[in-house]
């Protein structure tokens, strides 16, 4: 699976989201501009020491994004959509797209995908979740449907046996 960023602002949130992608081998796509440097300490510090895992991809801006993935079925998150995240069913080589934190997926990207738009259920009062948050949870709803192929299922005690 793929996780898109449009133009993430927070350098802790895209730190979380790496090592969420790393630990599922998810493909992290970030397009430009960055809030941040990829060198900055509170990224690395949030990806842990789990970066050599990671495929992360760049891009200019979202036509680059587009032109580089154009076979890709991108699905938006966004709190403007209609369907609920658990409406689809997920592929293996569907796209996730989520937008900045401030702004979200601009409505002149989303009108272009009404059928994959979707939205994490909250109370009408709140803004949004946090990103990193909602990263989580949309990606693992969708590996969860792909019944977690290739990851670990099962953990194991480190001084006990179950």
């Amino acid at each position: 699976m793929h996780v898109v960023l449009i133009e993430p602002e927070i350098p802790q949130n895209a730190g979380n989201i790496a090592r969420t992608c790393a630990v599922t081998n998810t493909v992290l796509h970030l397009i430009k501009p960055l809030g941040f440097s990829v060198e900055d300490k509170y990224l690395k510090r949030a990806g842990l020491d789990y970066w050599n895992l990671l495929d992360i991809r760049y891009y200019e801006n979202f036509q680059d994004f587009l032109s580089k993935n154009s076979e890709a079925r991108l699905i938006m998150a966004t709190t403007k959509a209609k369907k609920m995240y658990t409406d689809i069913s997920y592929s293996e080589d569907d796209y996730f797209v989520f937008g900045k934190e401030s702004a979200g997926i601009p409505e002149e990207i989303l009108l272009q995908y009404p059928e994959t738009s979707v939205r994490i259920p909250m109370l009408n009062a709140a803004r949004s979740l946090n990103l990193s948050n909602s990263v989580a949870i949309m990606l693992y709803e969708g590996l969860r449907q792909q019944n977690f192929e290739g990851l670990l299922k099962e953990g194991q005690l480190h001084h006990h046996k179950w």
